[in-house]
């Protein structure tokens, strides 16, 4: 577009309501339209050209304005408290037990609600889709609608002249006119200096001043928006994998466990689960009270995991076991995590006696004989079992956590070996079909009453399992920073305000005008010490007779 040339020479951009230079309002050319204005300038970043005002013709520009426009920014943040709101409703699926599936975890503990709650996706609604879509149009908002605006107000102050046009000066907010003046130069050289001493920046063109301070908080918006986008990008990283981990490991004495969030890089050993209780009569007083109405000497002193950590070797291969070197030994207790590589394992939980290992032995149901024992591993069962002589073991099923469907049939609600149950095939030289026996805890069932074998229950071993939260958090930085630059920006526009003071010479009299972004009443009063002991014309407040 071309440039518009005022009156005085300056040349504008397109669409610029007041003159960069003179300020001057645009379509205004002669002294009597411009002395007798009918309101007062519209003083929002000068009166420049603002790029949405501007060009609204190509899908370009209809984006580039949908997102300058601040209805719209205060719109979507409105729907991004909505979202996190209803995120907050019912627990995110990070938090729920990690023994449970989400949609059976939702059904259960809050009914229709849970489900429905499940079923449009709210379990996981700060790592949706259309959450990051809300977020990365926030931050669109916030980039365009401050590009949109700083360019052209840094434009304006930057190219502002000192001699204003009559109709600028007129139309300020506070304005003053002196019909004459004796000794006009002693008298403003006298203004310049108080003016210097109250820290005004002070420029004079033929005769004219223009006395500016504390221009830098005009920038105190934008400084907060740009800490809203850094912090908003910080938020973003957490999404990107390997900056963001939040995970829990459950592991038991002996495992060694892949460390969840670091791509198969760092292995835990469980060495052993350590706990502690303060016992009855002890030397720790302070707890006595707990442990009186506990009964049973619970009340926990400490509880760690020992532990060692490994790194892997090499690059990992499908189906080999990989190569780890050891790194350390650690103790992790509550509030004193492992650390390494930017990484942190904090002890959370723990579960006692998780049954891990069952022991059964085929034995004759009239004569007690015995064929032979098998250990079944509860985390990882065999499918058969050869006792030698003709005699075999199936496990035809396995259920980990056994119970009673809604139909009537055995089925597992997770895959934990809270309540295990088999489905037994006994094989036997005099009886090589097989018979079927359903053997759970406390419980067997025949189908055939007949059988002649059983599986006698000989005995269990169990295992401590701790609960280990993995936590890693390259965004702090981010967050951080966008977080201290946003307070400086709030600090910056808050504390401080933009005082212009324009003085400019009319024949023998004097136009003096003055703007400021805020307190208007601040801004009066300093100007009038100023002007203490002169003969010009102390401000009034246009506003009050428009």
């Amino acid at each position: 577009m071309n440039e518009v040339k005022c009156k005085c020479g300056h040349n504008n951009p397109h669409g610029t309501i007041l003159c960069e230079s003179c300020g001057r309002p645009a379509g205004e050319t002669d002294r009597n339209n411009q002395a007798a204005p009918d309101k007062l300038l519209d003083m929002k970043y000068d009166g420049s050209a603002r790029r949405s005002q501007t060009y609204k013709k190509t899908p370009i520009d209809k984006i580039w304005n949908f997102f300058s426009s601040v209805k719209v920014g205060i719109w979507i943040i409105v729907l991004i408290l909505i979202a996190s709101a209803i995120g907050t409703i019912l627990p995110q699926v990070m938090y729920i037990p990690p023994n449970v599936t989400p949609e059976q975890f939702y059904r259960e503990e809050y009914g229709v609600i849970g489900q429905l709650y499940y079923q449009m996706g709210f379990h996981e609604l700060f790592s949706s889709w259309w959450y990051m879509v809300l977020i990365g149009a926030l931050a669109a908002s916030l980039v365009i609608a401050s590009l949109d605006r700083f360019v052209p107000l840094y434009r304006a102050l930057k190219k502002q002249g000192v001699t204003r046009h009559e109709s600028f000066m007129r139309r300020q907010r506070l304005f003053s006119e002196t019909a004459s003046v004796m000794n006009t130069e002693e008298q403003l050289e006298a203004i310049k200096d108080k003016l210097k001493r109250k820290r005004y920046h002070v420029r004079v063109e033929n005769g004219n001043l223009l006395a500016e301070k504390n221009r830098f908080s005009r920038w105190g918006p934008y400084v907060n928006h740009i800490g809203l986008i850094i912090f908003l990008f910080g938020a973003m990283l957490r999404f990107v994998p390997g900056m963001y981990v939040d995970d829990v490991i459950w592991i038991r004495e002996g495992e060694t466990n892949v460390i969840p969030g670091t791509e198969g890089k760092y292995f835990l050993k469980s060495e052993k689960f350590v706990m502690e209780t303060y016992k009855k009569d002890s030397e720790d007083e302070v707890f006595q009270d707990a442990i009186t109405r506990v009964g049973d000497g619970s009340v926990a002193k400490n509880y760690q995991t020992n532990v060692t950590l490994y790194e892997r070797q090499g690059e990992a291969v499908l189906g080999e076991e990989p190569e780890l070197k050891k790194i350390k030994d650690e103790q992790i207790k509550v509030n004193q995590p492992l650390k390494h590589d930017s990484y942190a394992l904090y002890q959370v939980d723990f579960k006692l006696n998780e049954l891990n290992k069952m022991t059964f032995s085929l034995v004759d149901k009239e004569t007690e004989e015995n064929f032979g024992q098998l250990t079944i591993d509860l985390l990882d069962p065999q499918k058969e079992f050869d006792l030698g002589n003709g005699y075999k073991v199936e496990v035809a099923s396995y259920l980990p956590d056994f119970y009673f469907n809604s139909e009537g049939e055995p089925a597992t609600k997770t895959r934990i070996p809270d309540n295990p149950a088999f489905v037994f095939k006994m094989i036997s030289p005099h009886k090589p079909e097989g018979e079927t026996s359903f053997v759970a805890i406390q419980q067997t069932i025949e189908p055939n009453e007949d059988n002649q074998l059983k599986m006698k229950f000989e005995g269990v071993e169990t295992k401590n399992l701790s609960a280990l939260t993995v936590r890693k958090d390259n965004t702090l930085w981010f967050l951080g920073l966008g977080g201290a630059i946003f307070m400086i920006g709030v600090t910056q526009g808050m504390y401080w305000n933009h005082r212009r003071i324009w003085i400019r010479r009319s024949g023998d009299g004097i136009l003096l005008a003055a703007h400021t972004n805020k307190n208007w009443y601040g801004i009066k009063n300093e100007i009038d010490t100023v002007l203490e002991g002169t003969q010009i014309e102390k401000l009034k407040d246009q506003s009050d007779e428009k």
